[in-house]
Order: C-alpha cells, then sequence, then structure tokens
C-alpha cells in the first residue's frame, strides 16, 4: 500500500477500564485513513480536509455524557464522530459488543475507527438503506486494511 500524507491520526487511550495496545490500533487507524481516502466521494469531504484526526478510547460514564450533550439521548453509545475530526469509542461497549457479535475485541474497536472515518468522508447511516451500504464499505475496509497487517 502506498504512503498517505494526511490527515495525521492518533489514538489516546483516556480510560483505565480495560488494557488497550495503542501503538497497534494506532497502525491500524493510520491504514484505514489511507484506505478510507481511497474511496471516491463526489464532493470533498471533512476526511480529506482535516490535518489531524483524533481517536479517543473513553469509558461508558464519558461516553453517556457526551451522547447526552450532543445527541440527547441517555446511555452510552459505541463511537461518537465529530466533524472537526475528534472520534470517540466507549471501550467498554467494544468489549461487551465484541462478545455480542463473536468478534475480538481489537477488532471492534478497528470497526469503530473505520466506522468514525466513513462519517468523516461523508457517509451515514441514519436510514436502513445508508446503514447497509455502510457496512458493506467497512467491510471492505477492514478486509484491505487488516491485510497490510
Amino acid at each position: 500500500m502506498g504512503k498517505c500524507a494526511l490527515p495525521r491520526i492518533r489514538v489516546r487511550n483516556l480510560q483505565r477500564i480495560v488494557p488497550v495496545k495503542i501503538g497497534d490500533l494506532e497502525k491500524f487507524a493510520k491504514r484505514a485513513v489511507c484506505c478510507c481516502i481511497k474511496i471516491r466521494r463526489k464532493k470533498q469531504t471533512e476526511l480529506m480536509r482535516l490535518g489531524d484526526i483524533f481517536v479517543w478510547l473513553i469509558s461508558n460514564r464519558r461516553m453517556s455524557r457526551l451522547h447526552r450533550q450532543f445527541l440527547g439521548q441517555t446511555g452510552p453509545t459505541d463511537v461518537l464522530t465529530f466533524h472537526h475530526g475528534e472520534i470517540f469509542i466507549s471501550v467498554e461497549m467494544a468489549k461487551r459488543q465484541a462478545r455480542v457479535f463473536g468478534n475480538s475485541f481489537v477488532r471492534e474497536l478497528q470497526l469503530y475507527i473505520v466506522h468514525g472515518l466513513l462519517h468523516l468522508h461523508g457517509f451515514d447511516d441514519a436510514t436502513p438503506a445508508q446503514a447497509r451500504k455502510m457496512r458493506r464499505i467497512q467491510e471492505k475496509v477492514l478486509r484491505d486494511c487488516s491485510g497490510a497487517l
């Protein structure tokens, strides 16, 4: 896979509940940015414009606050993406969802990173049709990026 200059992506762990190997996750995130940018879009997206993207790994407690503050919904969610380049991931939700769906914990975190990057690249999952399309693209990006491991 060729080099990808922009945007830079950093993964930071702000929670202490579940151990996470940040280095491996950040390497994956860098490949995922390149894979996502290769997906053609009709217009320029946030992912193309941003210089930096931050992935924040947080607790359910912090995620619940963000979910209520920005979407008016109670309880935690798995991932929230903000168009100025921040992706918040609930590590506790990732661990729980990995068990429910039969994924590894790392795979679930990778899925959430790709999901956030695709939102920054102009994809949405508000309708069933959009959600299906986004899931197909997520799986392709995960396959392409995991193959480079």
